[in-house]
This record gives C-alpha cells, sequence and structure tokens, in this order.
C-alpha cells in the first residue's frame, strides 16, 4: 500500500495593513457617527444663532419651538420620533445611526446655543452662517459614511420613494418645501441662510463623503451604502 504524499500547507496570506481590521472599523465608524451627529447639532446652532435662515427641517422645528415654549432641540427630538414613526407604514428598518440621531443631535443643539451668544452685528453673522453651513456639510459627510442607519428623515425620503416609485429628489422636494412652508407660517427663519444651504449642502456633503469614506474588507473606500447620495441628511 503506497504511502499517501503529505499535502503541502497553504502560506498564510499577509494581511493588507492599509486596510483596518473589522473591530478597528467599527470603532472608527462608531467615532464617525457620534461625531457627526454632535457637529449636526452644532452646526443648526449656529444657523439658528446667526438668525439669518435655516436649513429646512430647522424652520419647522424653530416654528414649533417658537409656539410651543419648547427648546428647538427638544422640538428636534420630538419630530425625530414622529418622523420614525412613519417608517413602520413604509417597511424602513432603522439602525443604532437612525435612534442615536433623533436624540443626539437634539440635544447638542441646545447646549450649543446655551454656550454660543446670539450675535447683533451682521459682520459676525455672515461668518457664523458660513461656519453652520460649512460644519454641516462635514457633520453630513461623516455621518453618512459611518454607514450605521440613515437618519428619521432621509428614511422618510428614501421610503416614500420606494413606495411612490418617484425620484428620490422629487420626493425630496415635495417633503421640503412642505415642512419650509409650514415652518415659515408657524414663525420659523427663512432667509439667505436657508437659500445658501441648499445651493451648498449638496457638493459639500459629497465632498466631505469622499473624504471620510470608511475603508471596507476589501481595500475600497465605501461611501453611503444605506441612503441613496440623492438624500442628503437633513438631521
Amino acid at each position: 500500500m503506497s504511502a499517501v504524499p503529505p499535502v503541502p500547507s497553504t502560506p498564510s496570506v499577509p494581511a493588507n495593513p492599509s486596510v483596518p481590521s473589522a473591530p478597528r472599523r467599527l470603532g472608527r465608524r462608531l467615532l464617525q457617527l457620534y461625531a457627526g451627529l454632535a457637529l449636526y447639532g452644532a452646526s443648526v446652532a449656529l444657523l439658528v444663532q446667526a438668525g439669518l435662515g435655516l436649513e429646512p427641517w430647522g424652520v419647522l422645528h424653530q416654528g414649533l419651538a417658537g409656539r410651543t415654549g419648547l427648546t428647538i432641540g427638544v422640538v428636534s427630538i420630538g419630530v425625530g420620533a414622529l418622523v420614525l414613526l412613519l417608517w413602520v407604514p413604509l417597511r424602513q428598518r432603522p439602525g443604532l445611526g437612525t435612534v442615536s440621531n433623533v436624540l443626539v443631535v437634539g440635544l447638542v443643539m441646545d447646549a450649543t446655543l446655551a454656550a454660543v451668544p446670539e450675535p447683533r452685528s451682521l459682520a459676525v453673522r455672515v461668518p457664523l452662517l458660513c461656519a453652520g453651513v460649512v460644519l454641516n456639510g462635514a457633520a453630513t459627510g461623516l455621518y453618512i459614511a459611518a454607514r450605521l442607519g440613515p437618519g428619521p428623515r432621509d428614511g422618510l425620503m428614501t421610503g416614500l420613494h420606494r413606495r411612490t416609485g418617484r425620484s428620490v429628489r422629487l420626493v425630496r422636494t415635495a417633503v421640503e418645501v412642505a415642512v419650509v412652508a409650514t415652518g415659515f407660517a408657524l414663525g420659523g427663519t427663512v432667509g439667505v441662510g436657508t437659500v445658501l444651504y441648499a445651493l451648498t449642502i449638496g457638493p459639500l456633503a459629497q465632498l466631505f463623503l469622499r473624504l471620510f469614506a470608511v475603508p471596507s474588507a476589501g481595500g475600497s473606500a465605501v461611501v453611503a451604502s444605506g441612503p441613496p447620495r440623492g438624500a442628503i441628511l437633513r438631521g
């Protein structure tokens, strides 16, 4: 009976040092998630203090805050929770980032408003507005690139897109026009800042999405595998 030749051992493949391990990737994604949410809340607070116009959902939150006597951060949390309930008939599945979004953005918004005094000079308000818009774009890139679940308002838009068959751009525009109109009627601030935000947030978000992309296991940078690129975070 002939001897069976030994099976050659398979040489181990060295890990690519440029690709983080799974625990490190998760750690980075969690850091990006909460840094992005905190920065988002702070950036919206800067827009509020600038007093030159808010982003669409901020107009609604400010209008409701003025009518209810609640802080804008608390209103943001309440609206986010209500929007999240609308995910149920749309069959959307929330992630860690979705639930965290509802709480963190509003809490940081109120904390920033308490820490940053409201400027009276236009020479201060304009730079504050610009800083708020740019930081909002960075926050959007950080948050979405973490790929831990879309924000409640993003999920509403993408869910409506899937259920109606309409384009994401059309759905988003319709929702945000309705949100701005309602917020303005309630006393929210609409102005040059609202227009500046609408024109610049898309390019800024895409820039920061590429900058903060987390490398996947294969070594390539994966960006925003959750919501499509047409659904930019709106708080």
